[in-house]
C-alpha cells in the first residue's frame, strides 16, 4: 500500500470519479481532478503525478481490501485533439468502495426525505429516485403533507437534465428559443450553475463558454439539454446567491445603483405586506422616521410604512404596483416615477376599452 497520508483521501477522491457516468475521465483526467480536489482540501499540497494515480487504481483494482474492483477500460474520440484517449470507470456504475448499511434512523429518515422529494413533480428525469423509493418501500398512496405550488413542464424533463448537469458539473449544450419568435431556435454552450424558481416559473442561470457572461433561461423557453462531456466545466468564482441579495425576482443589472426605497402600505395590506415581505431587506420603520413622514405626506392615513433597499428591475416594479391603491412608493423619485409611468400606461389602455 502506497505510504502516503493522501492516499485514503485520494481513494475517496477517485472512488467518486470512476462511478461518475457523466464525464469521461482518462488516467491525466484523473490526476488533474485528485490534484484540484486536494487543493481545496488543503491549498499548500505539493499535489500528486501521474504515476502515483496509476499506482492507486492498480492498488484499488488487485491488492486492496475492497474485494475486487472491475474497472473498465474504454475508448473515446478527444475533440479537442482529434485522437482516441483512453479512459476508466467502475464497470458497475452503482459500485463504490465506501459502501455501508444503513442503520434504522438513518433508513427512516431517507424515507421521510423521498415521500417529500416524491410530491414535487418537477424533477421528470431523476429515474434513479424512483429505484430508491421502490428499495426502501416508500409508498406513492402516502397522504400528502406538504404541497407545492408549481407550473409544471408537460412532456419535458428539461428540469431533470439541468439538475443531473449542474449536480455533475457538466458543460452543455443548450437548445432554446424567445417568445416573440419561438419557430426561431438558438444554440448556446454553458457551464450550468443554478436553478431557481420565481413566481411559478423556473431559470437557469450559467456562464456562456465564449465569453464567461452570466445569463439566465426561462426552463419553459429551452427545447433540448445536450451534454458536452469532452468539455471542461468552469466553476462561477464566489456565491452565484449573493447576486439576488440585492434585487426582486431574476433580472440583475450591474450598472443598477442600489435604492433606498420607502412606501406606505394601507391598514388593508399592511399586515400582508409584513408576513410576506416584498424583499429580504424589508424593515418597518422606527418611530422618528415613521413620524417625519407622516407630517412630510399628511394625506396617508392610517397604515404602516416599510423600507427596502433593492435594486430597480422590471420584477420590482410589477411587485410595487401589483398593490394599487393600497401601496403608494414615496422615495426615491426614480422608484416612484417607474411606477407612475406604469400606472399611466395602464390607464390608458383602459381608456381604450371603455364605453
Amino acid at each position: 500500500m502506497p505510504k502516503n497520508k493522501n492516499a485514503m483521501t485520494r481513494y475517496k477522491i477517485l472512488d467518486e470519479l470512476l462511478s461518475n457516468r457523466y464525464h469521461n475521465y482518462s488516467l491525466d483526467d484523473l490526476t488533474e481532478e485528485v490534484n484540484n480536489q486536494l487543493s481545496e482540501i488543503n491549498p499548500e499540497t505539493d499535489g500528486v503525478g501521474r504515476r502515483t494515480i496509476e499506482k492507486d487504481i492498480e492498488y484499488l483494482e488487485y491488492k486492496g481490501p475492497f474485494d475486487g474492483v472491475d474497472i473498465e477500460r474504454y475508448y473515446i474520440a478527444d475533440e479537442r485533439t482529434g485522437r482516441k484517449k483512453m479512459c476508466l470507470r467502475y464497470a458497475n456504475p452503482n459500485f463504490s468502495i465506501f459502501n455501508k448499511t444503513l442503520t434504522d434512523d438513518e433508513e427512516y429518515l431517507l424515507k421521510e426525505a423521498l415521500s417529500l422529494l416524491g410530491q414535487f413533480d418537477g424533477l421528470p428525469n431523476l429515474e434513479g429516485l424512483e429505484g430508491l423509493r421502490l428499495g426502501l418501500g416508500v409508498k406513492h398512496n402516502e397522504r400528502k403533507i406538504v404541497s407545492f405550488t408549481k407550473n409544471p413542464l408537460e412532456g419535458s424533463n428539461i428540469f431533470g437534465k439541468l439538475f443531473t448537469a449542474i449536480s455533475e458539473r457538466q458543460v452543455i449544450e443548450l437548445h432554446y428559443h424567445k417568445f416573440n419568435t419561438p419557430d426561431k431556435g438558438q444554440t448556446v454552450v454553458i457551464y450550468p450553475y443554478l436553478l431557481k424558481e420565481y413566481n411559478r416559473r423556473w431559470y437557469l442561470f450559467g456562464s456562456v463558454e465564449s465569453d464567461l457572461k452570466l445569463l439566465n433561461y426561462a426552463l419553459d423557453r429551452i427545447d433540448d439539454v445536450v451534454p458536452l462531456p469532452s468539455h471542461k466545466y468552469i466553476d462561477y468564482e464566489g456565491d452565484l446567491n449573493e447576486r439576488f441579495e440585492d434585487i426582486v425576482g431574476v433580472t440583475l443589472f450591474d450598472d443598477s445603483p442600489l435604492y433606498e426605497i420607502y412606501f406606505w402600505v394601507s391598514d388593508l395590506s399592511k399586515d400582508y405586506v409584513a408576513t410576506k415581505p416584498i424583499h429580504e431587506s424589508q424593515r418597518t420603520l422606527n418611530d422618528a422616521k415613521t413620524s417625519e413622514l407622516r407630517e412630510k405626506y399628511p394625506v396617508l392615513n392610517g397604515g404602516r410604512f416599510y423600507r427596502i433597499d433593492c435594486k430597480e428591475n422590471y420584477e420590482l416594479i410589477r411587485e410595487l404596483a401589483s398593490f394599487g391603491k393600497e401601496l403608494v412608493v414615496l422615495e426615491p423619485s426614480e422608484i416612484q416615477d417607474k411606477i407612475w409611468e406604469r400606472i399611466c400606461e395602464m390607464e390608458a389602455e383602459y381608456l381604450k376599452v371603455r364605453k
